[in-house]
C-alpha cells in the first residue's frame, strides 16, 4: 500500500510538472490539461494507483458547469466591457479628467489612476483597459513631458485594477471555485451546514483592498510630484480648454457612476445576483453607447464576436481543468498536497506563503484563469482545513496574480503596453516603470495579509446576517462541478465519486 501510494504521489507531481512544462513551450492549455490528464490516468491505472471509475464524475461536473447560473455573468460582463470600449466613455473620461487634474504636477497620472479605477469597476477586463487607456493617455503624457517610465508604469498599474476591483471576471471564477472548494473542505471537517461562499462575497471582499491599491498608487504620484517634479510636469492648458470644465466633468462622470452603482451596488446591497446585475450592465452599456451615438450594428457585432471567442476559450479551459482536477485527485495528489502544506514550518502562515509564492512565479508564464483553475482546486481545500478564511484566500490570490501581471519580463500587461507604446519608448523603460508599482502592489498584499479584516469585514457586514437567514442553496449555488441541482459529488475512501443527496438542497 505504501509503495502504491508513493507511485501515486510521484505521478501526481509529474502530472503537475508536465502540465507546466508543456504550457511553457506554448501548447494550448485546454489540450494540455485534458491530454496529459488522460495519459497520466492511463499510467496510474497501469500502476494500480488510479481507478477509471473516478472519471464517472466527469459528465456530472460538465453538466454542473453548463447549468451554473453564476457563470452566465462571465459573457455578460465581457460583452459589457467590449461595448464600453467602443462607446467613447473612456476617451471622454481620460480627456476631461486629464484637463481637471492636468494643471497640477502629476495631474495627468492622477487622472489615469482615477479613470483606471472607474473603468475597472465598469468593465472588469484588463486587456481592453490597458489598450484603451494606453492609446489615449500615453501620447498625451509623453507630450506633456512625463518620464516614459512613470507614464507606462502608471497606465499599466491602473489597468490591472480590473483584476481586483469588482466586477472582475477573474473574481467570478475564483468565487465560484471557492464555493465548491469551501464546501468540500467543510464536509471533510464534518460540517454539513457550512456558511456558503458566493461571488458576491468575494466582490465585497475585494472592494476595500481595491481602494487601498488606488490610494497607494495616488500617494506614489504625490511622492513623485513633490520629490521628482521633473518626471510628472503640470499640463499647460489654454483658456478655451478651461472654459466650462466643471460642467464637462459632471457630464462625463455621471454615466459610468450610474452604471457602477447599478451593477456593483445591486450585488453588494443584495438586490440582485451577479448574473442579474451583469445583464443590467450589458443593457446599460448599450444605452450609454447609444447616448454617445456610438451604438451601431458594427459595435454590437464587435462586442458579440469578442464575447463569443473569449467565453469559448475560457470555458474550454474550465472543462479541461475539471478533468485535470479529477485525475490529480484520483492519483492521490490532493492528499499529498494537504499533507505537504500541513507539515510546512510556520503552520497556516507557511502554507499560505508557499502557495502564494508558487502562484506569483506561475503568473510570469501563465494567464490568471489558467492559474486559478489549476491551483485553487488543489491548494484551496488544504488552506481552508488549516483554518484560513476562504474569502481572504480569494482576495489574496487576486492581488497576487494582479501583481504578477505587471512583473517584468513576462507580465502580460507589459506585452500589451509594448504593443501600443511608440518606438521611442524602449522596452527597458516599460519594465523599469513597472517595478515601483510591483513593489506597491506587494506592499498592499502585505497589508491585506497583516490585516485580514480588510477583505472579510465588508462581506460579513453586508451578507453575514443574510447568510444566517438564507438557505445555503439560495446563497451560493455550489462551485464549478461540485454540485448539480439536488445531487452532490462526494468521494469515498478510494477516491471514487459517489452521487449522494445534496445536504444543501431546498428539496426535502
Amino acid at each position: 500500500m505504501l509503495a502504491a501510494l508513493n507511485i501515486g504521489d510521484i505521478l501526481s507531481i509529474l502530472l503537475f510538472l508536465s502540465v507546466l512544462g508543456t504550457l511553457l513551450i506554448g501548447y494550448p492549455i485546454a489540450i494540455t490539461l485534458a491530454g496529459l490528464s488522460l495519459i497520466f490516468a492511463f499510467l496510474g491505472h497501469q500502476a494500480g494507483v488510479f481507478d477509471y471509475a473516478i472519471l464517472n464524475g466527469l459528465p456530472l461536473r460538465y453538466v454542473g458547469i453548463m447549468t451554473n447560473d453564476v457563470l452566465v455573468a462571465v459573457p455578460l460582463f465581457i460583452f459589457m466591457g467590449l461595448v464600453l470600449e467602443k462607446s467613447g466613455i473612456a476617451e471622454a473620461l481620460l480627456t476631461t479628467m486629464g484637463q481637471l487634474f492636468g494643471p497640477l504636477r502629476g495631474g495627468l497620472a492622477f487622472s489615469v489612476i482615477v479613470v483606471g479605477a472607474l473603468l475597472a469597476a465598469s468593465t472588469g477586463v484588463v486587456g481592453a483597459t490597458v489598450i484603451t487607456m494606453g492609446l489615449i493617455s500615453l501620447p498625451a503624457m509623453l507630450r506633456a513631458g512625463y518620464c516614459p517610465k512613470v507614464a507606462t508604469g502608471t497606465i499599466g498599474a491602473s489597468s490591472t485594477l480590473a483584476q481586483i476591483i469588482p466586477p472582475s471576471t477573474v473574481l467570478i471564477f475564483a468565487g465560484d471555485l471557492l464555493a465548491g472548494v469551501n464546501q468540500a473542505a467543510q464536509l471533510k471537517l464534518g460540517n454539513f451546514a457550512p456558511d456558503p461562499i458566493s461571488v458576491g462575497d468575494l466582490f465585497a471582499g475585494a472592494l476595500i483592498p481595491g481602494f487601498i491599491l488606488v490610494g497607494i498608487f495616488l500617494l506614489w504620484i504625490v511622492y513623485k510630484a513633490v520629490f521628482q517634479p521633473e518626471t510628472v510636469p503640470a499640463l499647460v492648458m489654454t483658456t478655451q480648454e478651461r472654459k466650462g470644465l466643471p460642467a464637462r466633468v459632471v457630464v462625463v462622470l455621471i454615466p459610468p457612476l450610474i452604471l457602477i452603482v447599478a451593477v456593483l451596488g445591486s450585488i453588494l446591497l443584495g438586490f440582485a445576483t451577479p448574473t442579474e446585475s451583469a445583464s443590467v450592465g450589458a443593457v446599460g452599456a448599450m444605452l450609454l453607447a447609444a447616448i454617445n451615438r456610438r451604438l451601431s450594428f458594427a459595435t454590437i457585432r464587435y462586442a458579440a464576436l469578442g464575447t463569443m471567442v473569449t467565453t469559448s476559450i475560457i470555458f474550454v479551459i474550465v472543462l479541461a481543468a475539471s478533468l485535470f482536477s479529477l485525475t490529480f485527485r484520483g492519483l492521490g495528489g490532493e492528499h499529498m498536497v494537504e499533507e505537504a502544506l500541513r507539515n510546512l514550518p510556520g503552520g497556516a502562515f507557511g502554507a499560505m506563503l508557499a502557495v502564494m509564492s508558487i502562484m506569483f512565479v506561475l503568473g510570469f508564464f501563465l494567464d490568471t484563469f489558467e492559474i486559478i483553475l489549476i491551483m485553487l482546486p488543489i491548494c484551496g481545500p488544504p488552506l481552508i482545513l488549516l483554518g484560513l478564511d476562504p474569502i481572504w484566500i480569494g482576495v489574496m490570490i487576486a492581488i497576487n496574480l494582479q501583481t504578477s501581471f505587471m512583473t517584468p519580463p513576462f507580465g502580460f500587461t507589459l506585452f500589451y503596453m509594448r504593443g501600443i507604446a511608440p518606438p521611442e519608448v524602449a522596452t527597458g523603460q516599460i519594465w523599469a516603470g513597472a517595478l515601483p508599482f510591483v513593489a506597491l502592489q506587494l506592499f498592499a498584499l502585505s497589508l491585506v495579509w497583516a490585516f485580514p479584516s480588510t477583505a472579510t469585514w465588508l462581506p460579513n457586514k453586508l451578507f453575514g446576517q443574510q447568510q444566517q437567514q438564507m438557505a445555503p442553496a439560495e446563497k451560493g449555488k455550489g462551485g464549478i462541478g461540485e454540485f448539480i441541482k439536488d445531487k452532490a459529488i462526494q468521494f469515498d475512501d478510494s477516491g471514487i465519486p459517489v452521487e449522494t443527496d445534496n445536504p444543501f438542497s431546498n428539496k426535502r
